[in-house]
């Protein structure tokens, strides 16, 4: 079974990459985030042509997520249960969707950028990441295959950024953020982290500016976290670098997870 993550910065933009990318990878299930698309106007209808079904999660701005699955899409759940909202508690962006596929339940999430420490949306950041913390901590433990995808907009270690001074006064990196990752992990999840296919270093994201993809500059911060039944059952993980190439290509690689599940959970 094979399991994705890709923050495609604006799905609209990107179909046909994405529709490409569905037919040469044939991931079972993937994780869309930042789609940038109200659910109207996701490609639900390209995507079946394909066999996945669609579970969108978009109201057109900056954000939303979405869940592509092949092997059944059940018990979908729009939004983060008990999540704030920004700017104020009514305002719920579109920064998560949940379903079981197959034998696995998954969440795409887009976590918000923080923008600046000290900022409100900074403050939000950390009381969203503990919201999911808490929505998710069933599963966490639960024996069924589970795992959180999605854009985490947070870099876990100094290692996971080319150059930690570089964002020394800046959000992705700060302990706080950093702290509330670990909560999440402490819910009962681990990091799966994916083997590079070229460089020692599995970045995700690269700034479109001065050639930071080519550089190799880039951050770690699209991430899987997954219970003990999904992280036990990963056989292979990898950044796809090559999705990342090319005009048009958003500025996230995907990351490819396969799972080789015991008889009685497999697809």
């Amino acid at each position: 079974m094979r399991v994705a993550t890709w923050n495609v910065n604006s799905v609209t933009a990107r179909v046909p990459r994405l529709l490409d990318w569905l037919a040469t990878t044939g991931p079972d299930v993937v994780c869309l985030q930042e789609t940038k698309c109200t659910d109207d106007a996701f490609p639900t209808a390209q995507v079946a042509e394909l066999g996945y079904e669609a579970a969108s999660h978009g109201d057109g701005r900056w954000n939303g997520v979405a869940v592509l699955s092949r092997i059944g899409l059940d018990d979908v759940v729009r939004g983060l249960p008990g999540g704030p909202g920004y700017p104020g508690p009514d305002d719920l962006e579109t920064r998560a969707v949940a379903a079981t596929c197959g034998p696995v339940r998954v969440w795409s999430v887009y976590v918000p950028n923080g923008r600046e420490p000290g900022h409100e949306h900074y403050a939000y950041k950390l009381r969203w990441l503990d919201a999911l913390r808490d929505a998710v901590a069933g599963d966490a433990r639960a024996e069924r295959p589970f795992a959180v995808l999605g854009d985490y907009n947070v870099a876990p270690t100094d290692a996971d950024v080319w150059d930690p001074a570089a964002f020394a006064t800046a959000t992705h990196v700060t302990p706080p953020e950093r702290e509330a990752l670990a909560r999440l992990r402490a819910a009962g999840l681990s990091d799966v982290v994916p083997r590079a296919l070229k460089y020692d270093v599995p970045f995700t994201y690269w700034d479109y500016r001065a050639g930071m993809f080519h550089k190799n500059l880039g951050m770690r911060i699209d991430l899987v976290y997954a219970n003990a039944a999904f992280a036990g059952a990963v056989s292979d993980a990898y950044v796809d670098r090559e999705a990342r190439k090319g005009k048009g290509a958003s500025d996230h690689a995907p990351i490819v997870v396969d799972l080789r599940l015991p008889p009685t959970v497999a697809p």
